[in-house]
């Protein structure tokens, strides 16, 4: 048996390991596949009353806390989430201030959701994150290119500074992945 098998669950190691060629990059984040059609026009956020909503689209673009329970328990809330036409990708954050450790360790949390629910016939809008220039060497690791993609720009743009990250990180998005469609989520900057 192997060791990742024997783990109970840890890290959800145990549930959706991705082999080689389904990864990318040095970190083996799981790669997600491009999204190309999205019928769903309208998202709620998952802290919402979900089982009244079951014809719109779950984001997550909401405070860690309130979604860190999917991580935990996959299995159950993949099931939950089936229910819905389709899911945003989870934005586990990685701010400019955590470790780069615990930002890498989010955009992979991201994407081992995103691609354990795409492997069960979720319908899932790939989120793309970044925080400084220094994190573009991970966070667009395993995006899809030429795909419908949801951006945040929730309070984000509250600074010069803050404004200016999101917007070199948003034209390296643009360069790097050719999104096909961008779903926005907060303030649409002018540029």
């Amino acid at each position: 048996m192997a060791h990742r098998e024997t783990r109970n669950g840890y890290e959800n190691c145990n549930i959706g390991v991705f082999a080689k060629g389904c990864t990318a990059g040095k970190y083996d984040i799981p790669i997600i596949r491009p999204l190309h059609a999205l019928d769903c026009k309208t998202f709620i956020g998952f802290d919402a009353n979900r089982e009244k909503h079951l014809d719109k689209g779950i984001h997550f673009f909401l405070h860690d806390y309130q979604f860190e329970r999917v991580w935990r328990s996959l299995g159950h809330y993949t099931d939950i989430l089936s229910r819905h036409p389709c899911v945003c990708a989870p934005d586990f954050s990685p701010y400019a201030d955590f470790p780069r450790i615990i930002q890498i360790y989010n955009h992979y949390r991201k994407h081992y959701c995103a691609a354990y629910w795409q492997l069960h016939g979720l319908t899932v809008v790939p989120v793309i994150t970044w925080s400084t220039p220094e994190s573009y060497d991970f966070c667009f690791e395993g995006e899809p290119e030429d795909s419908i993609v949801a951006v945040s720009s929730v309070s984000v743009m509250n600074s010069a500074e803050g404004r200016k990250i999101f917007l070199g990180g948003f034209a390296e998005m643009m360069q790097r992945l050719h999104p096909r469609r961008i779903l926005f989520n907060g303030k649409v900057p002018d540029e």
